[in-house]
């Protein structure tokens, strides 16, 4: 009972609000990244509505490809979590030249996937333009996997089409309602902590 508590509850909500925060303080961060989304909401939206703004509503959210970028490019640079469910193999293996022992405990290191600079230009960089190039990118790990905070194949987290829903819906309407700064003379520190994810060791406030 204690795991599925943990499961649903820290696996299915702390994840994506770590996620969340790790978005928006790149958004406070970089102000032209968040005008930009602004700008695609008002133009999608048709105005303000003479000073009102109206909630952008789930069935909004496919017009909005640049939103989408910035929430992939939040999961590439800031996985919530830094490893997966560790895996282990029946007999011994051999794979690109390397053996894995019968037993051997195999960790996939996500973050580390998301900074390849063999896969990615300036990986250490928040650049949501580079999903531009690619609009059908494969988040699953279905054609190739460049980048895994969901994990992939069959054992993907179950929930991540509603982790993405929650993520785009929720930053679009922060950033539509409100306008996010850093106070004066302030600035955004995006080192990290590891707790049950990884969260920053100064949040936003």
């Amino acid at each position: 009972m204690v795991s599925l508590c943990l499961e649903f509850l820290g696996a299915g909500t702390d994840t994506t609000s770590t996620a969340m925060q790790w978005i928006m303080a790149n958004l406070v961060k970089y102000p032209h990244v968040q005008e930009r989304i602004v700008e695609e909401i008002r133009e999608m939206m048709g105005g303000d509505d003479n000073g009102e703004k109206k909630e952008v509503k789930e069935e909004d959210l496919h017009k909005l490809p640049y939103l989408k970028c910035v929430v992939l490019e939040g999961l590439r640079r800031h996985p919530p979590g830094h490893f997966v469910l560790p895996h282990a193999v029946t007999e011994d293996v051999v794979l690109n030249g390397y053996l894995v022992p019968k037993t051997g405990v195999v960790n996939f290191l996500v973050a580390e996937m998301g900074w390849d600079s063999r896969v990615w230009e300036d990986p250490m960089e928040f650049k949501p333009e580079r999903f531009l190039k690619d609009e059908t990118f494969d988040i699953t790990g279905k054609k190739e996997i460049k980048m895994m905070p969901f994990g992939a194949g069959r054992r993907i987290c179950p929930g991540y089409t509603l982790a993405l829903l929650h993520l785009e819906y929720f930053v679009a309407n922060l950033v539509w309602n409100f306008d996010w700064k850093v106070p004066e003379g302030g600035d955004v520190d995006l080192s990290e902590t590891s707790e049950f994810t990884v969260v920053m060791t100064n949040p936003l406030k």
